[in-house]
């Protein structure tokens, strides 16, 4: 990463810092007041030693003693109020960002879910910005406060002695350029980690995700080589942050052992020949400041790694945040309740670009009506429904509810408004109430069982241990698919919506939950325009118009007795094949 992108990164970071500005503004104080204390306490030991105890002056060593102990005090007090609020500041600035994120991500288009890893959004989202925390914590203010001290120290040094800080000043530019060098090494090595980390969360999110298909196809084994190879990576990542730190911190450690050595012979020589700028006291006094002033120094590097590591982490963050990925949202309209009257004008699209799955389709539903789509696999089907959604945008033609193109209703209200079964429930790991209002509070719990009875799933509910309370577990796992099924009718039921729309509904299910399900179709379609994107053309012999699609264009448009008297017609063909095979099984 570049400079200039490294210094944008930052400004972005530290513009959340905005709201914090009173508590920001303390935490410099605190640095400032730690530093200064922190270097008061050498020149006070100097005093003590030359003046007091070489006098044998017993008052005043008393005196002095007190008053380091209260410097020390305040140096402490101090440290924690630091180190406290910088915590305390990087914790409400992530919560804001990752905050931010996460209402930007639930805002992306269907598109961009299609082509990113799980893993790498739960990366971004959760580790990614937990590092940006370390530049407060570890980073930014840290290497302020070290900088600060050492400043502070240096001069406390050259007010003292002069010609020993000159012999400091000698050793300080050696241990500058291993902390450089290492700062360098130590860069590529984050960098590598978080890849590695991304790469790692990716593989074991997808294969949690997949494990009945591991398990299902024997691929344990497999996928476990596959697992050591990506971990060898990743501690492969980790071994050269651990090798450069093993070399970097003796040889810091060494130079500063060498540097107090020579004071102590430079200053014990000074003594014994009579020169009186060298006390006994600036021995003592040294040994202290030539730890504070090189421990600092040599700790610097790794908080620029740490600062580093976060502003690594903001730059990909700042990239989800502004990539641009968001549903275009240009309505004005706010959607009530529609009569339901669909038209779809010319209408077609391409998730790749140059590859149309949908080729200039035009369809009119009539306020009211039940449409079944029908189709073999791939021919556009729910291609149909996404558009409508505006999960995806349209390439050209149009699309209107009502006469008005759904472009000029507000996202947010336009769905509201349509109503979703899909055949792959996806269940939140709560209670079936919950799911079911999806933690809506304008919908009571007493609508949701007058609801539930209403189409005819309360006493499978209330079959359950806990009833409207039982826990599904993560993805609904505690439930069958069918019974999944009922949950999603009964949750697209009690949002009243205009329009609804069942994407095979009915398909894999027992003939229990089948029948439970024709049932609350009936119930729930009643007075609506409905959608029914059917698998199993047996179970939409009774919609109003059947749609029969085919390499994303309509081929076929009637009701079932007139399409299944059509000589050598697609759907009579499709249908009698699905009879046969049915017959077969």
């Amino acid at each position: 990463m570049s400079t200039t992108n490294k210094s944008s990164s930052l400004k972005k970071v530290m513009r959340f810092a905005r709201p914090y500005r009173v508590r920001f503004n303390w935490v410099i104080v605190f640095a400032v007041s730690l530093s200064v204390f922190a270097a008061i306490r050498p020149y006070l030991l100097k005093q003590t030693v030359d003046q007091y105890i070489a006098s044998k002056d017993a008052g005043g060593l008393l005196y002095y003693i007190l008053l380091m102990t209260l410097v020390l005090l305040l140096e402490v007090a101090s440290q924690f109020y630091f180190v406290y609020w910088a915590n305390w500041l990087g914790q409400d600035i992530v919560k804001d960002i990752r905050e931010k994120l996460f209402s930007h991500i639930t805002a992306f288009r269907m598109k961009f879910f299609d082509n990113e890893p799980v893993g790498k959004l739960v990366t971004r989202t959760v580790f990614d910005i937990e590092s940006i925390a370390r530049i407060f914590s570890q980073g930014l203010f840290m290497i302020i406060s070290d900088l600060l001290k050492m400043l502070v120290i240096l001069g406390v040094m050259f007010y003292m002695n002069w010609k020993l800080t000159l012999i400091v000043l000698l050793a300080m530019p050696v241990l500058i350029y291993a902390t450089r060098i290492f700062q360098q090494k130590m860069k590529g090595a984050f960098e590598e980690v978080r890849t590695q980390v991304a790469n790692l969360n990716t593989f074991v999110q997808e294969r949690l995700t997949g494990m009945k298909i591991v398990q299902l196809f024997n691929r344990e084994d497999i996928e476990y080589e596959k697992f050591k190879e990506i971990n060898q990576k990743h501690n492969d990542a980790w071994q050269k942050n651990i090798l450069y730190n093993s070399i970097f911190f003796p040889i810091a450690d060494i130079i500063s052992s060498l540097t107090l050595g020579f004071i102590i012979w430079y200053g014990g020589i000074s003594i014994l020949n009579g020169d009186n700028m060298t006390t006994i006291g600036d021995l003592f006094a040294y040994t202290m400041l030539i730890s504070m002033l090189f421990n600092p120094l040599r700790q610097i590097a790794d908080k620029f790694n740490e600062l580093q590591m976060g502003i690594i982490a903001s730059d990909r963050v700042f990239e989800l945040l502004e990539s641009g990925q968001q549903v275009q949202d240009p309505g004005t309209i706010e959607a009530g309740h529609f009569k339901g009257e669909l038209e779809f004008s010319n209408i077609r699209f391409s998730y790749i670009e140059n590859e149309e799955v949908i080729k200039g389709i035009n369809l009119k539903v009539n306020a009211g009506e039940t449409i079944a789509i029908v189709g073999s696999t791939g021919a556009g089907k729910s291609t149909i429904i996404n558009l409508l959604n505006r999960f995806y945008e349209i390439s050209s033609g149009k699309i209107t509810i009502d006469g008005t193109d759904i472009n000029n209703f507000t996202l947010s209200s336009l769905r509201r408004q349509i109503g979703i079964v899909l055949q792959d429930v996806f269940l939140f790991a709560d209670t079936i109430l919950n799911n079911i209002t999806l933690n809506n509070a304008e919908i009571s719990r007493e609508e949701v069982i007058a609801a539930a009875k209403a189409i005819g799933v309360h006493d499978f509910i209330m079959s359950l241990p806990g009833g409207y309370d039982y826990n599904v577990k993560e993805r609904g796992v505690m439930l069958s698919s069918g019974q999944r099924q009922l949950i999603a009718f009964l949750r697209a039921y009690v949002s009243n919506p205009s329009i609804l729309i069942l994407d095979e509904a009915t398909s894999s299910i027992d003939t229990y939950s089948e029948e439970l399900i024709q049932n609350a179709t009936e119930q729930i379609t009643k007075g609506r325009t409905s959608i029914v994107i059917a698998h199993r053309l047996a179970t939409i012999v009774n919609a109003d118009k059947i749609i029969v699609m085919d390499k994303g264009r309509i081929v076929e448009e009637g009701r079932h007795y007139d399409l299944i008297n059509r000589e050598e017609g697609y759907y009579k063909n499709l249908y009698y094949s699905q009879f046969a095979v049915e017959g077969e099984g």
